[in-house]
C-alpha cells in the first residue's frame, strides 16, 4: 500500500519507520528545510534523532509529492493542525482515505477530530482515528506496541487495522470513534495531574488514585459524549492512561512535573520542545465539563495549577480535603 504520513514531528516519523517494511511510505514535512535535512541526513534531529531513517522512506516538503499515487492518508499533525491538513487535503481535489494519530480537543471549538473531519471532508471519505499506548521512540526502535483503529465504518477499521498490522506493531480495531478519541485525549489531562502528584513527591499510592480517579472522570465524560463505556477499559482507555501517566517520555507528565516545581507554565512550555496536547485539552474540556455538567474535580485542578490561580500543593490538597462518597 502507498502511504503518505502529513507530519514529520516524533509521531509522524516514528509510524513512517514501522510500516516502511511492508509500505511504500512518503513523509510530508511542512518545513522545506527541516525536509531537505532529514532527507539529506536521514535522521529527524529536530523530533527523533537517535533513530535512522530508511532510505526507502521518501521525504518531501511538496504536498502534491507526498500525495501522488496515495492509497491512505496518516495525519499526524497535532490537533491544531488537523483542520489546516484536511482543508489542504480538499483544496487539492479528489481526498484519499484517511487516518489520524492526534489526540486532543481543538482550541476555541472544543470539537473531538471526527468532528472536524466531519465538518471538512466530504461525507464519502473513509476516515478513523489510530490510538493507544504508544511512545514514538519505542515504535521507532520496534519495540511491540499495540494499538486501536476506530471507525464509525467497521468495514473500512478492520480493512486498515489489517493492512498496518505487522509483528511489532498489533492493531485492533473498534467503531467506537468517539470513546477512542475522548480516551485519548483525556489521558493527557491526567498525566499532567499524575506528573504534579509525582513532583510533589506524594507517593505511589497517590499516583495509582489519581490514575484511577482519572479513568473515572474520562468515562464520565467519554459517556456523556457518546462513548461506549468497554472502550475506556481497553488500550485506548486505561492502556494509553496508564503509560502517560507513569512513563518518562510522557511530555504531558513533564509538564506535570515542572508545574509542581513552581515553574510558570510558559517557562514549562519554552523547555519543552515538543508539543504537550493536554495543555489545551485541558481547558477545553474543562469549559465543556462545566457546560455539560459533568463533574471533572481533577482536570479543574489541572486547569486552575497551569493558569497559576492556585499553588500545585494546594491543588492537591483540596482533592484530597473533598467529602467522602460511593466510589461508583
Amino acid at each position: 500500500m502507498k502511504l503518505a504520513v502529513l507530519g514529520a514531528g516524533a509521531w509522524g516519523t516514528a509510524i513512517s519507520i514501522s510500516l516502511a517494511a511492508r509500505h511504500t511510505v512518503t513523509l510530508w514535512a511542512r518545513d522545506a528545510e527541516q525536509a531537505r535535512d532529514m532527507a539529506a541526513s536521514r535522521v529527524n534531529l529536530r523530533y527523533l534523532a537517535e533513530f535512522q531513517i530508511p532510505a526507502a522512506i521518501t521525504i518531501t516538503p511538496e504536498f502534491e509529492t507526498a500525495l501522488e499515487q496515495c492509497e491512505l492518508v496518516l495525519v499526524a499533525t497535532t490537533t491544531a493542525g488537523f483542520r489546516g491538513a484536511l482543508s489542504a487535503l480538499v483544496a487539492r481535489g479528489q481526498v484519499p482515505p484517511l487516518v489520524w494519530l492526534c489526540k486532543g480537543f481543538e482550541t476555541g471549538s472544543a470539537l473531538l477530530p471526527h468532528q472536524i473531519a466531519a465538518a471538512e471532508l466530504p461525507h464519502t471519505v473513509a476516515r478513523g482515528a489510530l490510538s493507544g499506548p504508544s511512545f514514538a521512540h519505542e515504535v521507532a526502535r520496534g519495540m511491540p506496541t499495540a494499538l486501536t483503529l476506530a471507525s464509525a465504518d467497521v468495514g473500512f477499521a478492520q480493512r486498515v487495522a489489517r493492512e498496518l498490522h505487522h509483528d511489532r506493531l498489533r492493531i485492533y480495531s473498534s467503531d467506537d470513534n468517539i470513546g477512542i478519541e475522548v480516551a485519548g485525549a483525556l489521558k493527557n489531562v491526567i498525566a499532567i495531574a499524575a506528573g504534579i502528584s509525582d513532583g510533589l513527591s506524594l507517593g505511589y499510592n497517590a499516583r495509582a488514585a489519581l490514575i484511577t480517579r482519572g479513568l473515572a472522570e474520562i468515562t464520565r465524560m467519554g459517556m456523556k459524549l457518546g462513548g461506549r463505556p468497554e472502550t475506556f477499559m481497553g488500550l485506548a482507555g486505561v492502556g494509553d492512561l496508564v503509560l502517560t501517566c507513569t512513563g518518562d517520555l510522557s511530555r504531558n507528565r513533564r509538564v506535570g512535573l515542572e508545574l509542581a516545581q513552581g515553574r510558570s507554565l510558559d517557562q514549562v512550555l519554552d523547555g519543552l520542545g515538543h508539543v504537550a496536547e493536554g495543555v489545551n485539552t485541558a481547558r477545553a474540556v474543562n469549559a465543556l465539563a462545566g457546560n455539560l455538567k459533568v463533574e471533572m474535580p481533577i482536570t479543574n485542578a489541572v486547569c486552575r495549577v497551569m493558569d497559576q490561580r492556585v499553588p500545585a500543593r494546594d491543588a492537591v490538597q483540596e482533592l484530597l480535603q473533598r467529602d467522602p462518597k460511593s466510589e461508583q
